[in-house]
């Protein structure tokens, strides 16, 4: 039986049975939906007769998107496989549908659609392995040292976008032709839809943001994780965001215990769930940031603000190229050295200053809001090529 589409947005009435020209895939989870969503307000605005569908994978998904209202001649669609979640809080990560049965029977309808729009490389399964004249734009999620930039299925787009020309850089020295990919800027800078500014603690403190990893190899948590939490509970200098990736509780499932066993304490607060993790909210709220390798670090240095990093692994990280991040403040070998580093923190960021601007501008490229702007121009180039061009 098909299941039906969400229903019409603004712009223009579109038939139920109207082709899209552009397809957005939002399927994943929901940290990719401020990296993907600029696209449809910028592309909605810049051509507002363009027909596109926002093909969504849960209740979650579709009831954000549908409050949001894009511009331009939007239908919201219900991929196959789509899961209704009436008792989850608005906002939170979904249980998603299997991803590659999901995606094998959206084939059909994307075959339809000149152009269809990524922001994570699962979807690219689809023109890897398939013979699809549609043309696959890839939009990037994580930025950083630590991206991954190996992956087959990369290759598999017709155009892929990256925050900066340092960024491009890379995947020009792996061998992908110039033409095929374009630095726009960071998308994320012109997401609107933030759920919070910043948390509501009863004492005017300093917000200290603690954001582990979710892989092991590259993550503070395995090793320090309940030790870092009991020591920002007990002390009180600091009010605490702990807000580690969405990932992080399905591969160490302690992670959910051990911040509720904090979590009703004043100067602690506690997110595994939340939009308000994904969305740009706590990385603008904090006033220093406690962490390993993740991606948010470089949200966080968008205002150059103090840094503590946890080297819990013992990495040589002078003369790795993918740890090139933690010159952007203190690294800490030793737990008992942690609270230390936090309480110096402020009095040694003149130190930093200069490399986390350089950093945060090389790997993030254009930072203003433009970037949304700037991929839908790509997205309606591409549109207007002909068959087989490239």
């Amino acid at each position: 039986m098909r299941t039906p589409d969400a229903g019409l947005t603004a712009g223009s009435p579109m038939s139920e049975r109207q082709n899209a020209e552009v397809a957005f895939l939002f399927l994943g989870e929901m940290l990719l939906i401020p990296h993907l969503y600029p696209i449809v307000e910028a592309l909605g605005t810049a051509a507002p007769d363009l027909p596109m569908d926002l093909w969504v994978s849960t209740s979650m998904h579709e009831g954000l998107l549908a409050g949001w209202r894009p511009p331009g001649r939007v239908r919201i669609r219900r991929a196959p496989g789509f899961h209704q979640l009436p008792d989850a809080v608005p906002g939170t990560n979904p249980p998603l549908p299997a991803k590659m049965p999901m995606l094998a029977r959206l084939a059909p309808a994307l075959a339809r659609t000149p152009v269809a729009v990524c922001a994570e490389q699962t979807s690219l399964w689809l023109p890897r392995l398939l013979p699809l004249k549609t043309r696959f734009v890839k939009t990037s999620h994580g930025v950083g040292s630590m991206s991954a930039r190996d992956d087959k299925r990369r290759r598999a787009a017709f155009f892929t976008m990256v925050p900066s020309e340092r960024e491009r850089a890379t995947y020009l020295q792996r061998g992908m032709n110039p033409q095929r990919i374009a630095a726009t800027g960071y998308v994320k800078a012109a997401f609107r839809h933030r759920t919070a500014t910043r948390p509501r603690f009863p004492e005017a403190r300093p917000v200290l943001l603690y954001t582990p990893h979710w892989r092991a190899e590259r993550s503070s948590w395995p090793v320090w994780g309940q030790e870092i939490v009991t020591m920002l509970a007990a002390q009180d200098r600091y009010n605490v965001i702990l807000a580690p990736h969405q990932r992080l509780v399905e591969t160490c499932p302690g992670v959910r215990g051990a911040l509720a066993a904090v979590a009703d304490l004043p100067h602690m607060h506690c997110d595994l769930d939340s939009f308000a993790m994904v969305d740009g909210s706590y990385t603008a709220a904090a006033d220093l940031y406690l962490g390993d390798t993740s991606s948010q670090l470089l949200e966080f240095l968008m205002t150059p603000r103090p840094a503590v990093f946890l080297n819990t692994h013992e990495t040589d990280w002078p003369s790795d190229p993918s740890y090139d991040m933690w010159g952007a403040g203190e690294v800490v070998t030793r737990a008992e050295d942690i609270m230390a580093a936090i309480a110096r923190a402020p009095q040694r960021h003149a130190d930093y200053i200069a490399f986390q601007q350089s950093y945060a501008e090389s790997a993030l490229g254009d930072t203003s809001g433009a970037a949304a702007a700037r991929a839908a121009e790509q997205i309606l180039r591409i549109l207007a090529m002909p068959a087989g061009g490239r």
